[in-house]
Parts: C-alpha cells; sequence; structure tokens
C-alpha cells in the first residue's frame, strides 16, 4: 500500500486554484492550501502555482515570508512544482514593468517573447506541443509518459531564459521562436504552460509529481 502523502499549494494571493485542487482530489490526494510556513515545510510535496505578473507574484510571496521558506525547501530538495506565474519566479530576475529579483532557485530571466512571425499575438492563449531537447530527455521526469502529439494549454506573454541549458526540460515553438517551456533542477519542476488546464496530457504529468512524492520516481 501506498503511504498517504501531504501536498500543499503555495497560497500567496495569486491566482485561481479551483482546477488544480480538483486535479489532485482526482487522484484522491489531499492538497492544502497555506501560506503557513509550518504546513509547507511539513508537506511531502509542494506546489507554486499563480497567475499575473512576474513583481506582483514576488511581493505576494515576500509580505507573507514565503519567500524565504519557498528557497528553503528548494534547497532540500523536496518534489516541487511550478505553473506559469510560480515557474518563472523559480528563475533569477524578471523583466516584466521593470527588472524584479526572483526566487533564483535556478539561474535564469524571464523576458517578453520578441517580435513573432505570422502575426501571431501575444499573449500565447491556447493549446501547443512541448518537445524535449534530444532524445531521452524525459525519462526519468513527470513528462516521461508524454506522447509526441500531445498538447498543452498557454497562457503567457513572457518566457523562460535558464541560464544552463542542463535546467531546460522542454521546449515549444510559437510564432517561429523557440522557447523554453518546462525547467528542472533535481526534484523541483516548473511549467509554463498549466497542466491542471491541460486535459488527459496534464492529467499525466501530475500523476507523475504525485509518483516522484510517493515512490521518489515520476
Amino acid at each position: 500500500m501506498s503511504k498517504k502523502i501531504k501536498v500543499a499549494i503555495v497560497d500567496y494571493g495569486v491566482g485561481n486554484l479551483y482546477s488544480l485542487i480538483g486535479v489532485f482530489k482526482f487522484f484522491n490526494i489531499d492538497v492544502n492550501v497555506t501560506e503557513e510556513a509550518e504546513i509547507l515545510n511539513q508537506a511531502d510535496g509542494i506546489i507554486l502555482p499563480g497567475v499575473g505578473s512576474f513583481a506582483a507574484g514576488m511581493r505576494g510571496l515576500k509580505i507573507r515570508g514565503l519567500d524565504e521558506v519557498v528557497k528553503a525547501i528548494a534547497s532540500r530538495n523536496k518534489p516541487m512544482l511550478g505553473i506559469c506565474l510560480g515557474t518563472q519566479l523559480m528563475l533569477t530576475e524578471g523583466h516584466e514593468f521593470g527588472n524584479f529579483k526572483g526566487l533564483g532557485i535556478m539561474k535564469g530571466k524571464v523576458v517578453r517573447f520578441p517580435i513573432l512571425a505570422d502575426n501571431e499575438k501575444i499573449p500565447q492563449i491556447g493549446w501547443n506541443k512541448i518537445f524535449p531537447k534530444e532524445p531521452g530527455a524525459w525519462t526519468g521526469t513527470i513528462l516521461n509518459s508524454f506522447k509526441e502529439n500531445d498538447q498543452v494549454y498557454f497562457v503567457h506573454s513572457y518566457i523562460l531564459e535558464p541560464k544552463f541549458e542542463k535546467n531546460i526540460l522542454a521546449l515549444s515553438v510559437y510564432g517561429g521562436h523557440t522557447f523554453c517551456s518546462a525547467i528542472r533542477q533535481g526534484n523541483i519542476y516548473g511549467c509554463q504552460f498549466h497542466p491542471e488546464k491541460s486535459g488527459q496530457a496534464g492529467m499525466k504529468i501530475i500523476k507523475n509529481f504525485i509518483n516522484l512524492i510517493q515512490y521518489g520516481k515520476a
């Protein structure tokens, strides 16, 4: 029998969490939406969600004292999944409406999409594919069951630019521009897209993350 796990969602005042909570309930996993450091530290896995601007996200974390809490948890390599803005905040800095310091869990920056081909609009809103930077790169990760034609749901104007290629887990193409759509460092993952809004493909990612928490491997 697999152990009962505790998953905590970092509540820092940004984002509608209803869909995310629903996915974990589908897998019979209780989630605690919290801004309490003690609960986050005791959890077996952490979700860092979020929508909105980089500056507002960091402000929400800081005024609750959660920026240092999240960084400390990440330093212990506890399973963590960033989603959309939550993923962006994992990097060193964000350039949305200025230059703002991020959590620095992984080195890199968040920048606006460049001018795109085919008159593609910014933000990117809708379904798109992800692909590995090289064959076999997803083996043993939360993307290891992803199929070639699976698509995921994006809503974003700014993109991830990790400093080190080793942190790039997935890539996507929009308007002729290839960008990083998922990052990884050990048990710490981040998706620019929304797994909780990505149908069966997204459900597989969440299930793999749960497996990582329960069994130590995705």
